[in-house]
């Protein structure tokens, strides 16, 4: 906010602020992403999918040719658990206390790993009850920047955020222009499409304030045709990139830890569209739903539409007709 001028009365300098308020900002950027390193922020409910999705994503993108680098911003620390076999990855944030305690510095070598192809690493987060996990992302990311975050060689930069938590260290990729592109990963269910609802809300809200991120697209994980998903993409404007279909065998192999974004799997062809649907995809301004309108998109029987509030009485709270009761206030007669 500009300070007040000498000699400007605050009228003029409240006319001047409501001028400035006024200027809507410039269009979001809908062209071809220019930058060399394409950064992707993922976004979806917690258990839709999303680690699944990109760990499969960001395999099939290296066996294309690509150089892919995978970060983990769950205080799960699962997004690599795929990747790596079930193995888990020695979180950032751990590993940044360990090596302060003993007067180390932490290297690459100590929190990125790598196979076929795809590099990745996890920033983890606090035990719960012990710390906040979004000033945990942002801790890891401080620590990503002095490891020269900003001048590693990728071609793309996958982030996996949970969408659900809404303090402000999960909203970073949007909130700082961290990224160019959001992703959502949704699901045909509620929970699921209000957390995508939510991002689109909060890309919008950045984007009146000067930010430059836009959504690129949704990825409908475990669908089974009853069209939710497909119909919020539309009313938010923003292109479906994958439709993700739920089989079972799709369900055993990743309980199992297996990878199928691989070229010789079934479902190769799939996540190989997908690659090169979330790296040509522009991002886009998307227009959030209203609660009634997201309501809308299911049948009144599995949302309560029907449901009239019914005001309770103080006789429901306490099993008894209130009493009214004098006030305590002391009034002073007028001399």
């Amino acid at each position: 906010m500009s300070a007040l001028p000498v000699n400007v009365q605050p009228a003029q300098f409240m006319a001047q602020l409501r001028a400035e308020a006024a200027i809507e900002p410039s269009p979001v950027h809908t062209g071809e992403v220019k930058k060399e390193t394409q950064i992707i922020a993922i976004y979806g409910k917690g258990g839709i999918g999303k680690s699944f999705t990109l760990a499969n994503l960001s395999y099939m993108m290296a066996q294309q040719g690509k150089k892919v680098l995978l970060i983990g911003c769950d205080p799960k620390s699962d997004t690599t658990s795929l990747l790596f076999g079930g193995r888990a990855c020695p979180t950032i944030i751990e590993t940044s206390s360990k090596k302060k305690l003993a007067g180390e510095a932490v290297a690459i070598g100590d929190v990125c790993f790598k196979r076929d192809g795809v590099y990745a690493m996890e920033l983890g987060g606090p035990e719960v009850g012990r710390g906040c996990g979004g000033r945990g992302i942002i801790h890891g990311f401080e620590l990503l920047e002095k490891l020269g975050f900003h001048e590693w060689g990728f071609d793309y930069v996958l982030l996996d955020f949970l969408g659900d938590v809404v303090c402000g260290g999960f909203g970073l990729p949007i909130a700082r222009d961290m990224c160019q592109k959001v992703i959502v990963v949704a699901s045909n269910d509620l929970q699921s499409l209000y957390v995508a609802n939510n991002v689109c809300s909060a890309v919008e809200y950045f984007r009146k304030l000067g930010g430059n991120v836009g959504v690129a697209g949704m990825v409908i994980n475990r669908d089974d045709g009853t069209g939710e998903a497909m119909a919020f993409a539309e009313a938010v404007g923003i292109p479906v990139l994958s439709v993700i279909p739920a089989d079972d065998d799709i369900r055993r192999k990743s309980a199992s830890y297996e990878i199928i974004g691989r070229p010789d799997s079934v479902w190769g062809p799939m996540f190989a569209q997908l690659a090169e649907n979330v790296g040509s995809s522009s991002p886009v301004r998307p227009k959030p739903m209203t609660q009634d309108g997201l309501l809308g998109l299911f049948s009144a029987a599995s949302v309560g539409r029907d449901v009239v509030l019914e005001p309770a009485t103080q006789f429901d709270m306490c099993g008894k007709t209130e009493n009214t009761r004098p006030t305590l206030e002391v009034v002073y007669d007028e001399v």
